[in-house]
């Protein structure tokens, strides 16, 4: 169902949660703003993002090396130095180091997509669908859908989480808020590959028989 911004407006107030939450909270109850309540109760975003806006100051680094040939360094931030020492969110960031070897995100977050870059990919995917021979309007609503696929992609926040395709790491992020009590925030990060960014040496198997052979 289609759903009034101003209804979202009136949920994201009464919950704090984010629009896009709020949104499809909505289209879950068929615009029933109270159940759309409980149901970002049930999920745990309507006190997630109520905690959003505390400061996360304290937090870990942690390392992943992966087979020796891809490595990350990660920042997470908690409140506290007490949720920082815990077990859970040391497990936490463990998965997120792992979630970033594995799926190579290169940003945290949509909101840190440049737009030159955005609008690169928005533009290359309208031509696609143009090609495909769309109609402007159709264009339209598949390139829309095609850039939340884009954000899958490269932002971690998006990414479906390893350990669970079905939730996604922003799902995980705010139900670890939720439980632990205090606002968490995946801050920065980076990762290595071997051989990344470097030209591959190309082999040139006669060369290398004919010195074997001395020629």
């Amino acid at each position: 169902m289609k759903v009034s911004a101003s209804l979202v407006k009136d949920l994201r107030e009464r919950t704090g949660a984010g629009m896009l939450d709020c949104k499809n909270a909505l289209v879950q109850t068929n615009g029933d703003i109270d159940k759309a309540v409980d149901f970002l109760r049930e999920k745990g975003l309507a006190s997630a993002a109520k905690k959003a806006s505390r400061i996360a100051s304290e937090g870990l680094v942690d390392a992943y090396i992966h087979g020796g040939r891809i490595g990350v360094l990660v920042e997470v931030n908690s409140e506290t130095d007490f949720v920082a020492k815990t077990d859970e969110f040391k497990e936490f960031v463990k998965d997120i180091a792992m979630q970033i070897a594995a799926s190579n995100p290169k940003y945290v977050s949509r909101e840190e997509v440049p737009e030159d870059v955005l609008a690169h990919e928005k533009e290359v995917l309208t031509l696609q669908a143009k090609n495909e021979g769309k109609p402007d309007h159709i264009a339209e609503k598949m390139v829309e859908g095609r850039i939340e696929k884009f954000y899958e992609q490269i932002c971690l926040l998006d990414q479906p989480f390893i350990k669970d395709p079905d939730k996604k790491v922003k799902d995980l992020l705010n139900e670890k808020i939720s439980k632990i009590g205090e606002n968490l925030k995946i801050r920065r990060f980076v990762r290595f590959e071997v051989g990344e960014g470097l030209e591959k040496k190309e082999e040139n198997f006669a060369e290398e028989v004919a010195k074997q052979m001395n020629i």
